[in-house]
């Protein structure tokens, strides 16, 4: 097989040789990673549109305005139709390739965002919710390990955080929106139904776009896998690429055999042990309380004694910006700082942050018991500073959380799985973030409730705790790795002896 370069990359060719390789080295690595990210862009536009919408949605359908229930399930429907769609999309991914996947979800996801749009009552928009969350959930899998099968092992890391860039900079969009529709005829059913244009987009882009070239090496098509990687590396790394690929195809060869099941999963040690990593930090991204926080951003501004709701909602925009912020920075880190360190930094600042939140509100319920407060902060407002007290809390957690542990469970789960098993265990641990997602969501209120808000923050913070242990002990080390040296070093942990060090479970690097 006769091995050519791309033309036109002979800049990002020399940077490859001298170990320069840079965000932007490759104009076409870049392009692939952005329009993958447009499903990233959909996850998280739809995730913060809804808020808005909801309120818009209520004064057109009376029965949704008196029904506490039906409000809940036009905003869960999505997570249990992501729920499905991440599942489903792991076997999608390994059985018709990443590309096919993307656009599928494109189709389920532009369907979905019509059907919202022109939904004659709650039901329908119901339906138009969950075939939306469908889409999500596909494509919540597909993006990052599409981009990870592409990108180069030094810049892996960044350019998978480009995908959370594109969820937290939906969220921050859909708020744009929000205000933009707020006078507009329609309101809600704009809000809804533009959502189709990116996925609109991203379909008729990746038509011209190539397919994983992992995956069409994995499936025998290794020409068009050759000439994939050729437009991204030079001859000499082209060629260490490609052999590298040859042995992954000779080890993987028995398990892609049963790679269609997911009890197979379970059967290997390696891959258990995979999955446990993986599925653990996408659970303890939900569990440590991104969701609540948000949530409560508006009720934190409350507390400082500010009653607008135009300053609530100004308060979500810039929460949502420094959002999309933090996941620039972590784009900067994650190949810099590699991925324990920067988990292990970011979950110190989500631990202190909560203790902050739950400290305020603490003071604030205290303050009410002691007749020192105007009236409740819920009501009212409370001019004893704590409520300062918990915007700092807020804006800390922020800041630590969206560098770290935004885009570290994705990258991981993009790389620490062997091919075989990359699209399953891909879907199961999205499987596992959206679930967490939903749980979260549904208790939230009843917790705080039974044990106050302070408590709840406080659990919050515990379970951070144990967040920072299971990354401490067992979270292995994948910066700079090549797949095929993290799968080895996977099988040597799992099958030799190692001890729970500084460095985890599975050690730093083995190799």
């Amino acid at each position: 097989m006769t091995i050519h370069a791309s033309p036109g990359s002979s800049g990002y060719l020399d940077s490859i040789q001298e170990g320069k390789v840079s965000y932007f080295s490759n104009r076409y690595v870049l392009g692939l990673t952005i329009t993958a990210g447009i499903g990233g862009l959909l996850f998280g536009y739809d995730t913060g549109v809804i808020s808005g919408a909801l309120l818009y949605i209520k004064d057109d359908f009376a029965v949704v305005n008196h029904n506490k229930f039906l409000q809940e399930t036009i905003v869960s429907m999505a997570l249990v139709g992501a729920i499905i769609g991440a599942a489903a999309g792991g076997w999608m991914n390994d059985e018709y390739g990443r590309k096919k996947s993307t656009l599928v979800a494109d189709v389920i996801f532009a369907i979905g965002s019509v059907v919202m749009a022109a939904a004659p009552d709650p039901y329908v928009l119901i339906a138009g919710r969950l075939l939306v969350g469908l889409g999500i959930g596909v494509a919540s899998v597909t993006a990052p390990v599409y981009i990870a099968e592409s990108a180069p092992t030094e810049i892996r890391g960044g350019l998978v955080g480009t995908n959370v860039l594109m969820i937290t900079g939906g969220q921050f969009l859909s708020y744009l929106v929000n205000l933009a529709f707020t006078e507009v005829p329609g309101t809600w059913r704009w809000m809804l139904g533009v959502a189709g244009v990116p996925a609109v987009i991203q379909f008729f882009l990746m038509l011209y776009l190539p397919e994983s070239p992992r995956w069409l090496y994995m499936k025998n098509e290794r020409s068009k896998a050759v000439n994939v990687l050729s437009k991204i590396y030079n001859p000499s790394r082209l060629e260490e690429e490609v052999g590298l690929l040859s042995v992954a195809l000779e080890q993987d060869l028995y398990q892609s055999k049963s790679s269609g099941r997911y009890r197979d999963v379970f059967k290997t040690k390696e891959v258990r042990i995979a999955f446990l990593a993986g599925g653990g930090l996408q659970a303890f991204q939900q569990f440590t309380g991104i969701n609540t926080v948000m949530y409560y951003s508006p009720t934190i501004v409350q507390m400082a004694g500010f009653q607008s709701n135009q300053l609530a909602l100004l308060l979500s925009l810039i929460v949502a910006g420094m959002n999309a912020a933090g996941s620039i920075v972590g784009i900067y880190l994650i190949d810099r700082c590699g991925r324990r360190q920067l988990a292990l930094t970011s979950l110190l600042g989500v631990i202190v942050s909560l203790g902050i939140l739950s400290g305020a509100f603490y003071l604030q319920s205290s303050s009410l018991v002691l007749g020192l407060c105007e009236s409740s902060f819920l009501h009212g407002s409370c001019k004893n500073g704590y409520g300062w007290l918990a915007i700092l809390g807020l804006a800390l957690y922020i800041a630590s959380f969206s560098p770290g542990m935004g885009p570290i469970p994705w990258t991981v789960n993009s790389e620490i799985y062997p091919e075989a098993y990359r699209g399953i265990c891909g879907g199961m641990s999205a499987t596992v973030n959206w679930v967490s997602n939903l749980i979260v969501a549904q208790t939230f209120l009843s917790l705080a409730g039974a044990v106050g808000t302070a408590g709840t923050f406080l659990i919050l913070a515990g379970i951070a705790v144990a967040a920072f242990l299971f990354v401490f002990f067992y979270l292995p080390e994948t910066k700079g790795l090549s797949f095929e040296q993290v799968e080895r070093l996977l099988k040597e942990k799992a099958w030799g002896s190692s001890g729970y060090g500084s460095e985890g479970l599975l050690g730093r690097n083995g190799v």
